[in-house]
């Protein structure tokens, strides 16, 4: 063994190299640093944006009873503040990833030196909680190792003017807001919270909080979903002592937490999850176009973005009804799918049905693999061996989505033949709507049939001309022979009207009970004593804003209307007369609570307050011994509710329109395509396919007291007596001399 003996000298010159060479080093830092700060490796955060930070946050869809029916996002972000954070969140954030975090000033130069000197095994980074909050705002981690050391420099400038410029509360509140959880793009402790444990962040235990934070350093790594085993160890080995370390949590409480499961409650949110998603897909485009036509904008002026700017959208629509509506809509379509499918068992579809091949074809054009198929360049008649070439087809089933092999073209011809419903559920007299269910599953079929999808309204137009007969002194009492009616039509052939025979109510009948029976030689008969402008008038002034020309077939519902318009006219009837405006926002405010929007519904007085109470009471008659008398026997609603039923011509559509004093619901039931349809009136009328719905969406709105929708209510008279008598029984008697006829009575010969 060689032993050098250094002199004196030597060791004071060693010395010197090394004092030399960290002083080189510390030298060249400061060099870097200054150079950072000057803008040498890049630009960094302004004054304005130290001050506003941004980050794509998700705006929220808020329910009128306060909760979030989902939200628009790129990243699935929303933002809490400190008050709303549990502080075993913040307790578990501090021990495991800053543990210095209340004492440096945004670097913690200890930690960092005895991280690079000792080389420890540690458990916390060299980052501090406002360097790594530094990155989520600013900057992206970059996997090259020379980029990647500008940016720590970057980060350690920016920490410091962070710290300078926001409280340590503010500092954490805004790194929690921004920090990666993994799964289904979930960013920040609001979404985290709600996606593994379906809660919300004050809510959140010590081991749900240790669990979230093990997460921090790799949310794919430590995935509870994909890899629970490695994030139940890192919250149990490291999270949780780390805690107790700290002061935390006690001995006993370290040992207790660290038994329990992982306890998730996994509610991902996506796009198309959730209640309301035709709904939520409707509010996007009307808030954009809102902030379009009113300019409004960014302070500098760029427009606002759903998916980025984290706001907040307070909508009208009620949490639990709509939820309701959308069960009671599943309730039955599952039945009356059945009904459908068995209905049409054992016949040749393509020569039952009218156009069934082209329906098929035209499917199969507008599909998606139609589509994929064309941009590859495949001929016509690859494309035709491909459509009959048996694969994997997803399908959607009332029972839940399943997964089969067959010919895609089968499962086109299986598509064309689900029915679809809608339904919508309003205030009548503020216009709020408070469900809205525009189809049978956004996930398979996205086209909205509540604003969008206009349809014929059949028999569900008939109340637009009694309307206008009553508004013009008509009695309901008045009786008309029910007989076939001819009107002439100015250039074409005498309309006529047809009745089916089986439904046929014969002779001198009473407007209320052709209503009620939906007579279509009385509405006929009225028709042609009040003139189709008139009707056309009255129906446009009920907010019916697709186009209605003056032909007397109007009376029987020979126009399209969607079910927004058509539940929002109906509400006149509840609503003294008064239609108001079928509304669904309430504000829009910016993610720091300034409101950008508030929505002012119009209102339009449609008739006079008597008109409105006579026509309910002539639509009770529907209810009460009418087409729409199953409610009553079959469902056992027997409170006070109008509504009209409708089926158009060979069972295309089925609607019936519920209306109470509190609340108008309107309900379809229809195909995609016009042309298939039950071959029954008795299967394919409103009262069957549309009916039912309304019926188990009201049973389980009236059995929830909380909502405020009483059954024991009667729509309330006008408060001037009545000029026109509704008690039959007097009427008659009038007829009889004790009373003149009214001219409309004397121009319908009595």
């Amino acid at each position: 063994m060689i032993v050098v003996k250094l002199s004196a000298q030597d060791i004071k010159r060693y010395n010197g190299y090394i004092w030399k060479f960290f002083g080189g080093c510390f030298l060249l830092l400061v060099l870097l640093i200054v150079g950072t700060y000057l803008g040498i490796f890049g630009a960094l955060p302004s004054f304005r944006d130290l001050e506003n930070p941004k980050s794509d946050q998700a705006s929220e869809v808020i329910s009128s009873d306060k909760q979030i029916l989902g939200t628009y996002y790129v990243e699935n972000r929303s933002s809490v503040t400190y008050k709303e954070i549990s502080p075993n969140v913040i307790h578990a954030l501090v021990a495991t990833e800053d543990e210095r975090f209340y004492q440096h000033s945004g670097i913690d130069f200890r930690r960092m030196f005895s991280i690079l000197l000792l080389n420890i095994f540690k458990r916390q980074g060299g980052s501090t909680i406002t360097q790594q909050l530094a990155l989520n705002l600013f900057s992206e981690r970059s996997h090259n190792k020379f980029v990647r050391f500008t940016q720590k420099m970057k980060e350690w400038i920016t920490a410091v003017e962070l710290e300078k410029r926001y409280t340590k509360e503010e500092i954490i509140t805004m790194y929690l807001n921004t920090v990666n959880f993994g799964a289904y793009n979930t960013y920040g402790i609001k979404s985290a919270a709600r996606t593994y444990f379906s809660t919300t962040p004050d809510k959140l235990t010590p081991d749900q909080a240790a669990l979230l934070i093990a997460m921090i350093n790799g949310p794919g790594y430590y995935s509870p979903i994909n890899h629970p085993d490695r994030v139940l160890a890192r919250r149990n080995s490291v999270v949780l002592p780390l805690m107790e370390k700290m002061g935390y949590l006690t001995e006993a409480e370290l040992e207790t937490y660290k038994a329990k499961p992982l306890g998730l409650d996994f509610n991902p949110i996506t796009h198309n999850e959730g209640p309301a998603p035709y709904f939520r897909m409707v509010l996007k485009r009307e808030v954009q176009k809102i902030f379009k036509d009113e300019n409004i904008a960014r302070a500098d002026g760029t427009p606002y973005d759903l998916d980025r700017d984290g706001l907040k959208i307070y909508t009208t629509v009620n949490y639990t009804m709509q939820q309701y509506a959308e069960d009671a809509q599943a309730e039955y379509m599952r039945q009356l799918q059945v009904q459908f499918n068995n209905h049409w068992k054992g016949f040749s579809l393509y020569k039952s049905i009218k156009n069934f091949k082209l329906l098929i074809d035209q499917g199969m054009h507008r599909s998606d693999r139609y589509k994929a198929d064309t941009l590859q360049g495949m001929s016509a008649d690859e494309i035709k061996k491909d459509f009959n070439t048996p694969t994997q087809v997803e399908l959607f089933t009332w029972k839940g989505d399943t997964t089969m092999t067959m010919k895609p073209i089968d499962s086109i011809v299986y598509s064309k033949l689900l029915l679809r419903n809608s339904l919508m559920s309003m205030d009548p007299t503020t216009g709020y709507i408070k469900a809205w269910v525009g189809g049978i599953n956004f996930e398979h079929f996205k086209y909205d049939q509540v604003k969008y999808g206009t349809r014929q309204v059949g028999s569900t137009a008939k109340p637009f001309t009694y309307t206008v007969a009553i508004d013009n002194g008509y009695s309901p009492c008045l009786k008309v022979d029910n007989v076939p009616v001819s009107i002439p039509v100015a250039g074409q052939p005498d309309w006529v009207p047809k009745q089916s025979s089986y439904d046929l109510q014969p002779g001198f009948i009473t407007l209320r009970t052709a209503l009620a029976y939906s007579q279509n030689y009385i509405a006929a008969y009225v028709m042609k004593q009040v003139g189709p402008e008139p009707v056309v008038n009255q129906i446009k002034k009920m907010g019916i804003t697709s186009e209605v020309n003056p032909y007397p077939s109007i009376c029987l519902g020979a126009f399209n209307a969607s079910v927004l318009d058509m539940t929002g006219a109906y509400s006149v009837f509840a609503n003294h007369g008064i239609w108001t405006e079928p509304t669904f926002i309430l504000r829009i405010e910016d993610k720091k609570g300034n409101v950008l929007y508030t929505h002012k519904p119009r209102v339009v007085q449609a008739m006079n307050e008597q008109t409105a109470y006579v026509m309910t009471y002539m639509l009770k008659g529907v209810i009460e011994n009418g087409t729409g008398s199953r409610l009553t026997y079959k469902y056992h609603i027997t409170n006070p509710v109008a509504g009209k039923t409708g089926t158009t011509q060979d069972n295309s559509d089925g609607w019936f329109i519920g209306v109470t004093p509190q609340l108008v619901t309107g309900v379809w039931t229809g195909c995609e395509d016009r042309d298939i349809h039950f071959r029954s009136t008795t299967l394919g009328e409103g009262a069957n396919t549309a009916l039912p719905i309304f019926a188990l969406y009201m049973r389980r709105v009236y059995a929830n007291g909380e909502l405020g929708i009483k059954k024991d209510i009667d729509f309330e008279p006008p408060k001037a007596p009545l000029s026109i008598t509704i008690d039959c029984g007097a009427y008659d008697q009038q007829q009889q001399g004790e009373k003149p006829a009214s001219d409309a009575e004397k121009k319908l010969g009595y």
